[in-house]
């Protein structure tokens, strides 16, 4: 039997003080209340009285971080998934309100539904979704957790949802540490339910792709 149902999560709140966009950039750790949040979310998960029996995560620090919470809680040691990673950004390293004050850097934004300023939507939905069905079938019962990035998450579920992929990045509803749930019914992926167990209060969010 595959499993019941599917928790993607994101990571909780990043050390980011001069504000630049991560990305895949290394070294980009959780903050203590980042940790916190993390911690939150896997409780949150707990709550449901519902046994995990997988936790996959991506290869960056930050997710890693943010798994390590569900790995103390349900005794499984996370399997790192190189699917579910950060997209590709041509801002990475940059502050965005100054990248996008200068003109040479405009050509980036002329074509906002591939995006052309990173990686197509369409290829992390089609990662994030072969990820997830080889979780799915790799949990013998139980809940699967994969802790991932606002931006995969959030295509995954306008995906799943049937509409267009295309959208304002500061539109996103995929708070840190948030929980998006999906159950699959022969191959057909439905949202259950979103929550942000998390304590959001102060913490800074800028760094998302």
């Amino acid at each position: 039997m595959p499993a019941d149902r599917l928790h993607l999560v994101r990571h909780g709140e990043v050390h980011n003080p001069d504000g630049v966009l991560y990305g895949r950039l290394p070294n980009y750790r959780l903050s203590d209340q980042g940790r916190q949040m993390a911690r939150q979310a896997a409780e949150y998960v707990l709550a449901f009285d519902r046994p995990v029996q997988h936790i996959v995560c991506s290869p960056l620090q930050r997710a890693q971080e943010s798994a390590a919470p569900f790995a103390d809680i349900f005794g499984i040691e996370p399997l790192v998934d190189e699917r579910v990673i950060e997209p590709t950004n041509v801002f990475e390293g940059k502050v965005m309100r100054k990248a996008l004050a200068n003109p040479l850097n405009w050509r980036h934004l002329v074509r906002p539904a591939v995006p052309s300023w990173g990686e197509p939507y369409a290829d992390v939905v089609d990662r994030m979704d072969a990820a997830m069905t080889d979780a799915w079938q790799q949990t013998p019962s139980g809940d699967a957790v994969i802790v991932s990035h606002q931006l995969p998450i959030w295509v995954t579920h306008l995906a799943i949802a049937g509409l267009p992929t295309k959208h304002n990045p500061t539109h996103r509803r995929c708070a840190l540490s948030s929980v998006t749930s999906f159950e699959r019914h022969g191959d057909q992926w439905t949202e259950i339910g979103y929550a942000e167990p998390a304590s959001a209060e102060g913490t800074v969010d800028v760094g998302a792709v």
